[in-house]
């Protein structure tokens, strides 16, 4: 197994619960009446029918130098609670909500993961194509609670692995393979989206390992692969690399759109599955919720509970890591030359105009890519944090730094006049300047100063 098969696992189990479950994370919210956005095998007939997507999801990748692959297939498989009353001796009737002193339950739908190894498949054999059946058996279980019983069932899951394998002079000594997912479910017309969503394979992924080679990116392939990659077919999804960025032996399969070397942020304390996930934003959020919308959200789904707690205990610390990495832009600057951004002293706040005296825009420097860039450093643009169309009619273009600046919340932003404006002496005289984040700018001096980069391509 790979070293680094719990890296690739951690970015597949958030594919797999992407969008599983959205704030404000209660049954009752509309967002939540429409689940499963991502990765859904429904039975076959179910999209033409209109009661569930589509069957299968395939994808061609391009493997150098493997003896073998093995494949993971997983996905969550439906899992109905159904919450029941006792309503006398051995007697239950079906409730939307069970409230007992000891807790409140909805009746809910949850799911289960189910994980599937196949393979090693050798390359080196007489196959060339292999058709695998895949099951997650059907299940029933009764959790009895004060007042009554919830009751879990799962439908079974019938589906199929097909891998095939090629090679040949056009590919560059390269194999091309091809992995479909598909659900087999038998077809009842007109069963209904409850019947085609329980039995559908949910959030649908693969992790492939090469065994004694690795795979080629299909993002950004080697020239002698360009051709082969650019022949690749996909449907439904997208493999990306999933290993470090030295590291090319996983593969992830995707149902997202994901870059090649995903990695989850470190700052981030959990998962919250809400499918436009911002961690700060949605916990803050949380803890803005009243304690009878926490507790609709406890009765909703376990994972919503852990949530819920989770903020709650969350400290000042944890929220300080979650608004963003930290870095000290306050450095010093080479010997006779003005400093960067200084630091407000101690104890004044931003309003106070002791503050307003400590920072000097027209000399002021940030330090981008290891280069000093302060009024007069030329740069060229690279728009790259706003959807702004005017913004991007600037990107390549080389411009002159007019000044540099700090916001209240630390965001540090460069003014800047673009060379080939031929307003560009008037705008300067108007102070009215083009602003961009360091980031976005590419220092056109060489000299540099050891610090981290700032800038990226």
């Amino acid at each position: 197994m790979s070293a680094n098969w719990d890296r690739a696992r951690a970015i597949a189990d958030a594919v797999l619960y992407e969008g599983y479950l959205l704030y404000p994370y209660r049954a009752s919210s509309r967002k939540n009446q429409a689940r499963w956005q991502f990765g859904v095998l429904g039975p076959p007939g179910a999209a033409d029918a209109g009661i569930g997507e589509d069957d299968s999801l395939s994808a061609q990748f391009l493997v150098d130098g493997a003896d073998g692959i093995k494949l993971v297939v997983r996905f969550l498989q439906l899992q109905h609670r159904a919450a029941e009353r006792n309503t006398g001796y051995r007697r239950y009737e079906s409730v939307d909500e069970l409230t007992t002193p000891s807790g409140s339950w909805l009746s809910w739908d949850e799911a289960v993961e189910v994980e599937l190894p196949f393979g090693p498949f050798d390359f080196a054999g007489p196959a060339r194509q292999w058709t695998l059946p895949i099951t997650a058996p059907p299940s029933s279980d009764i959790e009895p609670v004060d007042g009554g019983r919830l009751v879990r069932t799962r439908e079974a899951i019938l589906g199929e692995l097909t891998l095939g394998v090629e090679g040949d002079r056009s590919l560059s000594g390269l194999s091309r393979v091809t992995v479909t997912v598909r659900n087999t479910a038998p077809n009842v017309e007109y069963a209904g989206k409850e019947w085609a969503i329980a039995r559908s394979l949910i959030g649908t992924h693969v992790i492939a390992e090469a065994v004694g080679g690795e795979f080629i990116s299909l993002l950004d392939p080697p020239d002698r692969a360009a051709a082969a990659a650019a022949e690749c077919r996909q449907h439904r999804c997208f493999p990306v690399l999933a290993g470090p960025p030295d590291d090319s032996d996983l593969l992830l399969v995707s149902p997202i759109i994901l870059y090649d070397h995903p990695e989850i942020a470190e700052q981030s304390e959990g998962a919250l599955y809400d499918s436009t996930e911002i961690d700060e934003i949605l916990t803050l959020r949380v803890m803005t919720m009243t304690d009878d919308e926490k507790a609709q959200a406890r009765a909703t789904d376990p994972l919503a509970a852990q949530i819920i707690d989770r903020c709650d205990a969350m400290s000042p610390e944890a929220m300080q890591r979650l608004h963003g990495v930290l870095r000290d832009p306050h450095l010093g600057a080479p010997a006779g030359e003005p400093g960067l951004i200084p630091e407000i002293p101690d104890g004044v706040q931003w309003w106070d105009p002791l503050a307003d005296n400590a920072v000097r825009p027209d000399i002021d420097a940030v330090l981008v890519n290891g280069v000093r860039v302060s009024r007069g450093s030329r740069v060229r643009l690279h728009p790259c944090r706003r959807a702004d169309a005017q913004d991007l009619f600037f990107s390549g273009k080389t411009a002159r730094v007019t000044s540099v600046h700090e916001d209240v919340d630390g965001n540090q932003h460069v003014g800047v006049v673009v060379d080939d404006d031929p307003a560009a002496d008037l705008h300067e005289w108007y102070g009215r300047y083009l602003y961009f984040a360091p980031d976005e700018v590419e220092p056109l001096e060489t000299t540099t100063t050891e610090r981290n980069s700032t800038w990226r391509s």
